[in-house]
């Protein structure tokens, strides 16, 4: 995993459930299973086959609140595949026993029943052989880490000990389990017009120096503050977009690696002489109001971190995180969509 992708998940620290609530999210992995919880307490638990193997992945997915049941579906590896290929029938085997065929949906994924994804927990929290056959290959369900991983599942949402949870039932009332969180509500403001424009020397004489200021130790923004004298037309410029008549957003080129690169954007006042504010120094395009953020963890892209930002006529609100999942090698563009952090955006009338 490369550096500038493990700063894009910097963003999806672990943190204690109620925070939550505080517009952050919490993931958490142990070995072949990974689980990240949003802010309204959605939680989604990818499991994968063993890593040298890359034969599919299943996610489990539970919405927060006293006997919210638990969605299971399931992706195979497409890596490599025959993308005219016919998507194949998929039957759920349990430590040899055959549990039915797994219902079809739409994008190449499948949907378990009730019945079959309760056996699926039971079996990957145990030691049980958990193997979905149909394709060329079985895929072949790693049960290592999912304990652990379930049972931070159940503790962000508030079930431990409780009659639904997963991993530590117990009989503590339903009604104890944490509610979900209405995710915050960003009404998103127009934006200027106006195209953006390069700034002159000298007015990149009187910024610069309160855009390096806002960095902190740990910002990846060298570009900034060390330009590439080797570089290409454009690479160390600095840009200024109208957002409002009296706001502006500002943009420069932080860093470069082998396959992403990441943009500072600043809110300035449209004479630059307010202190700037960062918005994020990885972000990866801005348009119309929105800037937006898509690092890739290696170079086949099998795995992203992405998140945006919205306009709302003050400053830019996030308005979504999430990753793709592990690295495994399952399908260009990611396995999943984890979301860390979800908003409800109202578009300007």
């Amino acid at each position: 995993m490369n550096n500038s992708y493990k700063a894009a998940l910097v963003m999806m620290a672990t943190v204690s459930a109620p925070v939550l609530a505080d517009n952050s999210g919490t993931a958490f992995n142990h070995k072949n299973w990974e689980v990240v919880c949003d802010n309204t307490l959605t939680c989604r638990a990818a499991g994968y086959s063993q890593e040298e193997e890359a034969s599919g992945s299943v996610l489990l997915t539970r919405k927060a609140g006293a006997d919210a049941p638990v969605t299971a579906d399931v992706v195979l590896a497409e890596m490599e595949s025959d993308e005219t290929a016919p998507q194949p029938k998929l039957t759920l085997w349990i430590d040899g026993a055959e549990q039915g065929e797994v219902e079809a949906q739409d994008s190449d994924t499948w949907r378990l029943s009730q019945a079959q994804t309760a056996a699926l927990i039971s079996a990957v929290k145990g030691s049980g052989n958990v193997e979905f056959k149909g394709d060329a290959k079985p895929f072949v369900l790693s049960g290592d880490g999912a304990t652990a991983v379930l049972l931070k599942m159940d503790d962000v949402q508030g079930r431990v000990g409780t009659p639904g949870a997963l991993i530590k039932k117990g009989d503590k009332p339903e009604s104890s389990v944490a509610a979900a969180v209405a995710p915050p509500v960003i009404n998103a403001a127009r934006v200027s017009d106006t195209p953006e424009r390069v700034l002159n020397a000298v007015e990149v004489a009187a910024l610069k120096p309160k855009l390096i200021a806002t960095l902190g130790k740990d910002s990846g923004c060298d570009r900034l503050q060390t330009p590439d004298e080797t570089a290409e037309e454009g690479d160390n410029d600095i840009t200024l977009t109208p957002l409002s008549g009296d706001q502006v957003l500002i943009s420069a080129l932080c860093w470069r690696a082998a396959y992403n690169e990441g943009y500072g954007f600043w809110v300035t006042d449209s004479k630059m002489q307010a202190t700037p504010v960062l918005v994020t120094d990885s972000a990866s395009d801005y348009s119309d109001g929105l800037i937006s953020l898509g690092q890739r963890g290696r170079g086949i892209g099998d795995c992203w971190a992405s998140s945006e930002w919205v306009w709302d006529g003050k400053a830019f609100a996030r308005s979504s995180q999430s990753s793709t999942g592990m690295c495994r090698y399952i399908r260009a563009g990611g396995t999943w969509d984890l979301p860390s952090f979800v908003a409800q955006v109202k578009e300007p009338e």
